[in-house]
């Protein structure tokens, strides 16, 4: 079975966070990955426009029963669950994943963040939340890079 990467990241972000998802999608494509995300705006529907354009597979687990008003286009996902949980789909989709890569930052983000440390998932920072103790040093474990490539390539390591 292909190696799953779940992409993460804020339904609002910035045109610099929506090019660094495209092209995380677009790497983990070509690298053979199945990109999983939330089925949303913003950094996951950049992240499966990414991988659907370099011929990818791309799964959306969504939040929703499906009646949603404001929805990806469905031409950017090759399979659609929907959980009808809310919020509680984080862990279905973290716990699917072989690997998180997480672009930017919003609450929703540090949930699956969070989670995915907790289920030992291994975890890549892109541009988004730094997690520190209470003497300021960085928590182990998320890995902190600079580029979609080293993204690609840290998450790809870590889930073989």
């Amino acid at each position: 079975m292909a190696i799953q990467v779940a992409v993460c990241g804020p339904a609002r972000c910035t045109s610099a966070e929506a090019e660094q998802a495209r092209h995380v999608g677009e790497l983990l494509a070509r690298a053979g990955a199945t990109v999983l995300c939330g089925g949303g705006p913003g950094v996951m529907a950049a992240a499966a426009r990414g991988a659907r354009s370099a011929g990818g597979l791309v799964v959306a687990v969504r939040p929703d029963d499906g009646r949603a008003v404001t929805r990806t286009p469905d031409e950017d996902f090759s399979a659609v669950v929907m959980t009808g949980m809310g919020q509680a789909r984080n862990v279905i989709l973290v716990l699917s994943a072989d690997a998180v890569i997480a672009v930017g930052g919003s609450w929703g983000t540090l949930s699956e963040v969070a989670l995915a440390m907790r289920r030992e998932r291994p975890v890549v920072v892109l541009g988004g939340w730094r997690v520190v103790d209470p003497a300021g040093e960085p928590v182990a474990g998320p890995v902190v890079v600079t580029t979609p490539a080293e993204a690609v390539r840290a998450a790809l390591e870590a889930a073989r």
